[in-house]
């Protein structure tokens, strides 16, 4: 049933009340000029903001969240707290492949899968565009598990055990290109996507790409003679993200000119999920639809960065894709203004709390207002999309202790969620709790730039064992997956 924007303004008048507090509960805020919810949960959510720091100290004050200030790193690596440590699994050029290959670089999208004998399986994307001549160590071309032999990525499976010690890696999927971040299924599986729209013949590519790929990391034998699920459309997919009760698949566009689009895929009925299931679907199977949002007002939202509130609801209707394989037109140009709406790097998501996190990374000059990140939070079933993370634009990126451009995201066992950043200047993993504070995790010390101008990559793959003891994730320059353990605990409310 669509909710119409007379259904959802009706619905605000009527039980103000509960929409307000399906805005407010667990609202977040963070860093230099951050936006906090006029809530209930506004004087925790203050606590971050105040100072526009969103650092440990603030945390610290209140002396109920976090784990206390980074330490130096004498391997120059991987700042934590006191009492973590951290494992490096994969190294770009250093750690091998079952093959005698190396580990490919430009680590990107992760997910944990139990494995045999007490082991951890992880997926691991490797962002790599392009032609295989423009990089040292593009995916290998493992025999029967190549889409496009011109293409330079692909994702590995890693086997670790229980403390994060590297046991094995092999090549998932090879000859797909730009895998981003991805994300699993509630039956095992890893769903690889590609963030780009070249075509057969640009590029170097010899097929079309802008696909999702399933990937099974138990086995082996199902990924061979690789196909893409045409059925998700093709365009330069981010993140995907499956509802276990409703089947919806929901997907994440990076794009600009115009600014990206957030997407949700219904099955055809009698449709059932399962391991392989997606690649035997047609090419036109489903139907895929992008968003629209209209405010409690009923107005028409053009572009997520309008939102500048944390606990900010919008209202959410449907638009289904014209050409969802984009043969002539890409799918996001395929929308009149007014028939969508549109945000700039719709980045990672997570699927919790029943319903799905939903990263917007930054919005600049193609944007109508400006920020340095965003976190929704979409109800499936109130239809509703809410602000829960604003981080005001970051004027001082070289400073430590403000947080700008999330990207990848994780719900975390112990509450809140955990954050990859891919701002400017320095690079975090933070948390962020339920009641709006959040907190450093760790900081990336390895420096590609020189001592004069130093520069950090982005952390990716952030991902908990399915234990929960062990936090895995990605520096992506030049490639090294990390095990992180230490004296995890419940970050109070």
């Amino acid at each position: 049933m669509t909710l119409s924007r007379r259904d959802f303004t009706t619905r605000t008048a009527f039980t103000g009340a509960g929409v307000a507090l399906a805005g407010s509960v667990g609202v977040l805020a963070s860093a230099p000029g951050a936006l906090a919810a006029a809530t209930g949960a506004e004087g925790a959510a203050g606590d971050a903001a105040v100072g526009g720091t969103g650092s440990a100290a603030g945390s610290l004050a209140a002396g109920r969240i976090g784990y206390g200030p980074l330490l130096p790193d004498p391997a120059g690596i991987l700042a934590l707290p006191a009492g973590f440590s951290y494992r490096v699994v994969t190294r770009c050029g250093v750690t091998k492949l079952e093959s005698g290959e190396y580990t490919p670089s430009n680590h990107d999208g992760t997910a944990a899968f139990e494995g045999r004998r007490g082991t951890t399986l992880l997926v691991n994307n490797h962002e790599l565009k392009g032609p295989r001549s423009g990089w040292k160590h593009p995916v290998p071309l493992a025999g029967g598990l190549v889409y496009d032999p011109a293409a330079s990525g692909g994702c590995t499976v890693v086997e670790v055990a229980r403390h994060g010690e590297h046991v094995a890696e092999w090549v998932g999927i090879a000859g797909t290109s730009t895998n981003c971040a991805g994300g699993s299924t509630p039956w095992g599986t890893w769903l690889t996507c590609e963030e780009t729209e070249d075509k057969a013949g640009q590029n170097g590519m010899t097929k079309d790409h802008g696909y999702v790929f399933e990937v099974d990391p138990q086995d082996r034998r199902a990924n061979r003679e690789p196909r893409p699920v045409k059925a998700l459309g093709r365009y330069a997919h981010e993140a995907v993200v499956v509802d276990p009760g409703r089947g919806h698949l929901y997907l994440t566009e990076d794009a600009s000119g115009p600014n990206g689009l957030f997407y949700r895929w219904t099955p055809p009925g009698g449709f059932r999920h399962g391991r392989g299931r997606l690649r035997t679907l047609a090419d036109g199977a489903g139907v895929l639809q992008a968003f629209r949002c209209y405010d409690s007002g009923g107005r028409f939202v053009d572009d997520l960065s309008r939102a500048t509130r944390a606990g900010t609801v919008y209202g959410v209707d449907w638009a289904e894709v014209p050409d969802r394989d984009a043969r002539s037109v890409p799918v996001r140009k395929q929308f009149k203004d007014g028939q969508v709406t549109r945000a700039r790097k719709l980045e990672g998501m997570w699927w919790g709390d029943g319903g799905v996190y939903v990263v917007a990374s930054f919005a600049r000059e193609e944007s109508p207002l400006q920020h340095d990140g965003q976190v929704w939070f979409y109800n499936p079933r109130r239809r509703t999309l809410t602000l829960k993370v604003l981080l005001g634009v970051n004027k001082d990126p070289g400073r430590d202790g403000a947080f700008d451009g999330p990207d990848n995201i994780t719900v975390s066992p112990y509450g809140g969620l955990v954050i990859a950043e891919d701002g400017e200047g320095v690079q975090h993993l933070f948390g962020a709790a339920d009641d709006g504070r959040t907190y450093p995790i760790a900081r990336n010390e390895l420096n590609i730039g020189t001592p004069g101008k130093p520069e950090y990559s982005e952390f990716t793959g952030v991902t908990f064992a399915p234990d929960g003891r062990t936090l895995f994730a990605n520096i992506q320059d030049p490639g090294i997956m990390l095990a992180i353990t230490g004296p995890w605990r419940r970050q109070g409310r």
